[in-house]
């Protein structure tokens, strides 16, 4: 057979002055081949022959008539060409083959039709699309799995990508924030696909039920909260796009990191790398950072203040251990709070417990179930009226503090007993629910140096170096009085004179002298 490439040669060789004789001879066909070739510029379409489709005689009506019902049918309780087969043979007769039943149902059920799309072009500054990915990093203590949140403007392609321990609303909050300040701007349109932790109820169409916190994060950057409707993440191409590009190029091989905080440096150099990008679209040919000018020029600027991006939980209850709960951990609260009703906030990497509308705790987040979170200056209170819980409870037990307040216990233990010498270092520890602990370690050691061993020369150092910071702030110069521990001298009683009230005939009663 003749391909194009044939016809070609012969036709240029006809061109160049040879007879269709020589042609003829020269390419091994025949002059009447030839004379088509040089009548034809390509060979003629091939035609496949169509195998006839399998004659089932009267059983084709009752086939069609089982897919017709099939329709309605769930679709994991329709039948199979080899179910079908069965029922046309145990209850039809059917005596042909199984291959002519199944070719025949391929030919003729409906399938679904493939989905036809138009192709869209948004505004300068109006979409923004965000996505929660996952990447597998390697950190010292290992290999793990961290997801991140992607964000992209849906006219110009450009980035923002950020490194999350977890996918929570407060999560969440704090990615889309950081997105919101790394582009310096807010978009009028914030699309998701259907997370619980934005959307907590699917309704009609697209309307959703929003994760309070979200609804209050749009209410303060003034977006409209849009979502893709179920099963439709390709309603947002461009942050899935971003979600495989993070994947596949910025980690891509496996990032090794110190932590999360150096992955997040990481990602965001590439972002900013990713505006020298020449992205091919339909509408032709753009550099990102031109386009991203556009979608910042048209965006609405950023709000006086910051967002607060927490999760809250109102009336908590302090119980008598001073603890709240959050989250299946307990956190410690000061003593005063007690058996109050606080508020919890959770943040990705705290949790703040408010009363009164002030900061009473703040702790470090703690994903352990059934853990406690305790701050020892919590309970400093408590201990003055239990010293024994100094070495019998964790809280104080495990306290990290610097080797001299272990001395200075050792030595006023030694000078008052154990007892003794607890409550007077209890005293000592009390200090820190007011003073610094670099405070307290100072004072202790000048008192150490100065070979002053009691609870009342620490706290008298204590305050003395407060004033003297005081003073300093403010720009005055602290007395020379202020910087160093008083010492006093107390003379020792002269008891001669005692003796001459004993020995004086004047006084009948000696005894009533020390009365009076």
């Amino acid at each position: 057979m003749l391909t194009v490439d044939d016809y070609g040669a012969i036709r240029r060789a006809r061109r160049d002055g040879l007879s269709i004789r020589a042609i003829a001879r020269q390419f091994n066909h025949s002059r009447r081949t030839i004379r088509h070739v040089l009548t034809h510029a390509e060979p003629p379409p091939v035609r496949t022959r169509r195998r006839p489709a399998p004659q089932l005689g009267p059983v084709e009506a009752i086939i069609d008539q089982i897919l017709r019902e099939d329709e309605d049918a769930p679709p994991k309780q329709r039948h199979t060409a080899a179910q079908l087969f069965r029922r046309l043979r145990d209850e039809y007769g059917y005596r042909g083959s199984y291959v002519q039943v199944r070719r025949y149902v391929r030919t003729h059920r409906r399938g679904p039709q493939q989905e036809t799309f138009i192709p869209l072009g948004h505004l300068p500054g109006q979409r923004l699309e965000a996505d929660f990915g996952h990447i597998h990093v390697d950190f010292p203590d290992g290999r793990r799995r961290v997801p991140f949140l992607a964000t992209a403007w849906a006219y110009s392609n450009a980035p923002f990508v950020i490194a999350l321990p977890f996918e929570r609303t407060e999560a969440l909050l704090e990615g889309m924030i950081a997105a919101f300040e790394f582009f310096a701007a807010v978009p009028k349109e914030v699309w998701w696909d259907n997370p619980k932790t934005v959307a907590t109820l699917i309704l009609q169409g697209r309307d959703r039920q929003l994760h309070p916190r979200y609804a209050a994060l749009a209410s303060h950057y003034v977006f409209a909260p849009l979502f893709c409707m179920p099963g439709r993440g390709n309603e947002k191409p461009d942050a899935e796009g971003t979600v495989k590009a993070v994947q596949r190029r910025f980690a891509t091989p496996v990032p090794r990191v110190a932590n999360i905080d150096e992955l997040n440096i990481l990602l965001r150099n590439r972002c900013e790398a990713e505006r020298q990008r020449v992205v091919q679209s339909l509408f032709g040919p753009f550099t990102i950072a031109d386009r991203l000018a556009e979608d910042l020029a048209a965006a609405m600027p950023l709000p006086a203040h910051r967002f607060d991006p927490c999760v809250i939980r109102p009336a908590a209850p302090v119980d008598k251990y001073q603890t709240v709960a959050f989250e299946g951990t307990r956190y410690s609260v000061p003593r005063a709070f007690a058996f109050r009703m606080v508020t919890v906030k959770g943040y990705v990497d705290r949790v703040v417990i408010v009363a009164e509308g002030q900061v009473v705790a703040t702790h470090a987040r703690s994903f352990e179930k059934q853990t406690m979170v305790l701050d020892p200056i919590h309970y400093l209170a408590t201990l003055g009226r239990k010293p024994g819980a100094l070495d019998s409870a964790p809280v104080f037990r495990d306290w990290k503090l610097p080797a001299c307040f272990a001395a200075l216990r050792a030595a006023l233990e030694g000078l008052h007993g154990r007892l003794g010498g607890s409550r007077r270092f209890v005293r000592v520890l009390q200090l820190l629910g007011e003073h610094p602990l670099t405070r307290v370690t100072q004072a202790i050691e000048a008192c150490h140096r100065a070979s002053l061993t009691s609870a009342e020369a620490v706290i008298q150092r204590t305050r003395s170096l407060a004033a003297i910071e005081a003073a300093t702030r403010g720009g005055a110069v602290p007395p020379p009085e202020a910087c160093t521990i008083p010492h006093v001298q107390v003379p020792l009683p002269d008891l001669s004179r005692f003796n001459q009230l004993l020995s004086s005939p004047a006084v009948e009663h000696p005894v009533s002298v020390f009365c009076t």
